[in-house]
């Protein structure tokens, strides 16, 4: 059992992790035409928005209520007001997700009901589905922003199924975690729908932010589950949570609709991925599908081949808490040493984590602990980059933002054929950091051989 640590600095040095607002943001941006409305100074959204545009390359909805220190002390009403109806009138959203920040939590701005006074005032956006989420940025993380607002998307948009109605055995409701990419998701939606099963993500940023190109330019969302199909989410015959963050939102749900749920707390790792497909084939009372059976087959050879390069390492790693136990987890049943762990805040798998200690700090904490500990590979976002090249250790970008590499969006972890390929990935990283840096192997000593007395003796022989 992982003991849990806090660091003792006065500031952050590097940091690992990202505010609950931007959390807030992207679930929302899982829903179709929707618009994220920060309430907050106008830097607070332009942080958000520079970080999510570098790390997806795609154009990304946000809009501020732009609080002024003037606006902030005499309190936030009008600012909330304009931007609801500004925002109505220019982008004709199907939903507007407002999420607090740190200076209207700290005033105590009653948002909802400056929501309710709007709607009273003006008719035009009486009926305009609005979800607000309390989010401030002095306190918790990214994961526990996305964790509050799908939960508050539960609740507010979800409808109460009808007394005595019959649930579709079919349909089954999916609530990801942050962790999981787009492309994570895909995977997930096509193997779900393998076993007869229609699936409902919520939030659904395959859906949004993926990378397609519309026909037409839209200032809100592109893409994702609509508000309507959240409303009949009630009607599923069960809930499939993934991730620990996901708990608080399949409890809501439950308690709202009544419908049980599943919660997965990896999707990484073949022992994961048999839960998965054991779980799919009891509801739907299908099979496992014969692909599965061979992409099973063929993540065992790839465990098998890659364990040689993986087995052994010491991997320092820092990442919010459910994609530190998913990949963290996964590499540990590879054979790497966890020795170095440090994460963003508070959670129920930190202290199952195969490690003696997990540290709740920043990149810098990180980087002393792989220097102490003897790391030779470290796992994180792209602001680990520095580290990586001063440690001079071999470096796979994983979480958000990773914004000095393309493709981001599309990076799979999830399933038998995500979990290979991330084994193929991870090993040739580690393989080519061998070649470049370390004595020759078995398969390159002859690349050494026009140096010295290796060139003369294949000289003299011919």
């Amino acid at each position: 059992m992982a003991e849990v640590k806090t660091s003792k600095k006065s500031c952050s040095v590097n940091p690992l992790k990202m505010s609950q607002p931007i959390g807030g943001a992207l679930a929302f941006m899982g829903l179709r035409g929707a618009m994220p409305l920060l309430h907050g100074s106008q830097g607070c959204t332009s942080f958000g928005l520079v970080l999510f545009v570098r790390h997806f390359k795609e154009a990304i909805p946000m809009q501020t209520t732009a609080m002024s220190e003037v606006a902030t002390v005499l309190g936030g009403f009008d600012n909330v007001e304009q931007a609801i109806l500004n925002i109505h009138k220019k982008t004709k959203p199907e939903i507007i997700g407002i999420c607090s920040t740190g200076v209207t939590e700290t005033k105590g701005d009653d948002v909802e009901g400056y929501i309710k006074l709007v709607r009273e005032k003006n008719p035009d956006v009486k009926d305009l589905p609005m979800v607000y989420v309390s989010t401030p940025d002095f306190k918790d993380a990214f994961q526990d922003g996305w964790e509050k607002t799908v939960a508050r998307m539960v609740e507010v948009l979800v409808d109460t199924p009808a007394e005595g109605a019959a649930t579709d055995q079919k349909r089954i409701n999916v609530l990801p975690g942050c962790h999981l990419t787009p492309g994570d998701l895909d995977e997930l939606r096509s193997i779900i729908e393998d076993f007869g099963l229609v699936p409902t993500f919520l939030p659904d940023i395959a859906g949004s932010l993926d990378g397609h190109i519309p026909d037409d330019f839209t200032p809100t969302t592109i893409g994702g589950v609509g508000v309507d199909e959240v409303a009949a989410m009630g009607q599923a015959a069960w809930t499939i949570a993934i991730g620990a963050q996901m708990r608080r939102a399949a409890q809501a749900m439950e308690k709202k609709t009544g419908i049980p749920f599943k919660l997965l707390e990896r999707l990484c790792g073949l022992e994961a991925n048999d839960k998965l497909m054991s779980f799919l084939s009891k509801i739907s009372g299908r099979p496992v599908p014969k692909k599965y059976r061979r992409q099973r087959g063929q993540l065992v050879d790839a465990m098998l081949d890659g364990h040689f390069h993986i087995g052994g390492r010491r991997l320092a790693i820092g990442a919010e808490p459910d994609l530190l136990n998913d990949l963290g987890g996964f590499l540990h049943e590879m054979g790497a040493h966890m020795v170095a762990a440090v994460t963003t805040n508070h959670s129920p798998v930190l202290e199952h984590l195969p490690t003696e200690d997990v540290l709740i700090g920043d990149l810098e904490d990180l980087e002393t602990m792989a220097k102490e500990r003897g790391c030779d590979f470290l796992v994180t976002h792209s602001h680990g980059r520095q580290m990586a090249a001063r440690l001079n250790i071999p470096f796979y970008r994983a979480g958000l933002p990773t914004f000095d590499r393309i493709g981001a969006g599309h990076q799979l972890s999830v399933g038998y054929r995500g979990t290979r390929d991330m084994i193929f990935t991870i090993a040739n990283l580690l393989i080519a950091d061998h070649e470049e840096n370390h004595e020759p192997t078995p398969d390159t000593w002859r690349e050494g051989a026009g140096h010295g007395h290796g060139a003369a003796a294949s000289v003299s022989a011919h």
